[in-house]
């Protein structure tokens, strides 16, 4: 016969632990090894059965004390078997079923209690400019309410819905097969706990009708795709009494021809002619808020950045707005005429190759490198 494991050690805690740690201890242990989730393991139901034998004895203050003082040796425990008594596995003894250790079952919510409305949500189109200005939207949705005819009974009006014969109201029916006992919804009533003989003619005798709404949204400035915007109460009605839930907005914004966004900030690229960026120049450069000037420095070389403060997008907080950054693409020209080509050809030979630094570095890097 295998040796008994210490109490202790099968729980996973230490001799000093309090009833808090051994309660947490054994529920976090139950619910790797039960046997609703190892269907037909011998192995996890005999580490099950050796889990609940710990924990009924630690979990009693005159079993733990005997325990501790004499361990396996209780003298009190008479000849053989479990020394400390009172633990039958298979008849459910203390502990708890799948569904309490999880939450829900026999301790958790009853099905035809209180309960919150079904959240719904609803996907709102902008462009760029709504997301990033703000903007007023009207949005029209379906959502579940109660039947004004038979105010949410199902029941046809002059009746009232009838007690379940099955479940007796709660809304759940159990099953027990050898230690284990089940809960699950009354498949008579659907764990409403009721039934409907003479249905309502509006709703079928499901209580709910699909209704259209309409709201007015005020979309505040710098929104952007994946925000969600939350209107409390505004989902589906409770259940039984229960809150409603909630509609969640989520945002998805249009991309724009020429902008791009990140985060508050956004990004442009700028063609300009290689006499522009030779010579500098003055140019137009649009935003959200229309076209402002900016000069371009002479010799400004091709993927060179420039920022311009506050034209970005508006702060959802309200502090200032983000920048635009714009990069210039430097464009050689292409197609050109005769005249062109040689007055190109005329200030090339005149250039000293002082003119180009990049081009220099890099010829002096070829030099030391085969020399």
């Amino acid at each position: 016969m295998a040796e008994k494991r210490d109490y202790y050690e099968v729980l996973g805690v230490k001799k000093g632990a309090s009833d808090d740690e051994i309660k947490r201890a054994y529920r976090r242990k139950a619910k790797e090894c039960h046997p609703d989730l190892h269907p037909n393991d011998k192995e996890a139901e005999a580490r099950f059965k050796e889990l609940n034998e710990a924990n009924e004895v630690l979990s009693d203050p005159d079993k733990r004390a005997r325990y501790d003082q004499f361990g396996f040796e209780d003298p009190m425990g008479g000849m053989g078997g479990n020394p400390f008594g009172g633990f039958d596995f298979g008849g459910m003894g203390g502990f708890e079923s799948i569904f309490d250790l999880f939450g829900g079952g026999m301790g958790g919510q009853r099905r035809n209690g209180p309960r919150q409305g079904n959240d719904l949500r609803y996907d709102l189109h902008l462009t760029f400019e709504e997301a990033a200005k703000g903007c007023k939207k009207q949005i029209d949705f379906y959502r579940s309410e109660n039947c004004t005819t038979c105010q949410g009974t199902g029941a046809k009006p002059g009746t009232t819905p009838q007690t379940c014969p099955t479940c007796r109201g709660s809304g759940q029916v159990r099953a027990s097969a050898g230690f284990m006992t089940t809960v699950r919804t009354c498949p008579n009533c659907g764990g409403s706990g009721k039934i409907v003989t003479d249905k309502c003619s509006s709703c079928g005798g499901s209580g709910r009708t699909r209704v259209r709404r309409s709201m007015t949204l005020n979309v505040q400035p710098g929104v952007d795709t994946d925000v969600s915007l939350l209107k409390r109460g505004e989902g589906e009605p409770g259940v039984n009494g229960g809150p409603n839930g909630d509609l969640y907005i989520h945002i998805v914004v249009k991309p724009h021809k020429i902008f791009k966004r990140e985060g508050y900030n956004l990004y442009l690229e700028v063609p300009i002619s290689f006499t522009q960026a030779a010579l500098g120049a003055e140019i137009d450069i649009p935003t959200l808020d229309g076209p402002v000037k900016y000069t371009i420095p002479e010799g400004t070389q091709n993927d060179t950045e420039f920022r311009i403060r506050d034209k970005g997008v508006q702060r959802m907080d309200g502090a200032g707005k983000g920048d635009l950054i714009f990069r210039v693409r430097v464009e050689v020209p292409r197609k050109l005429s005769d005249k062109q080509r040689e007055l190109l050809q005329q200030l090339d030979e005149s250039m000293t190759g002082k003119e180009y630094e990049q081009r220099k570095g890099f010829m002096e890097k070829l030099k030391d490198l085969f020399n």
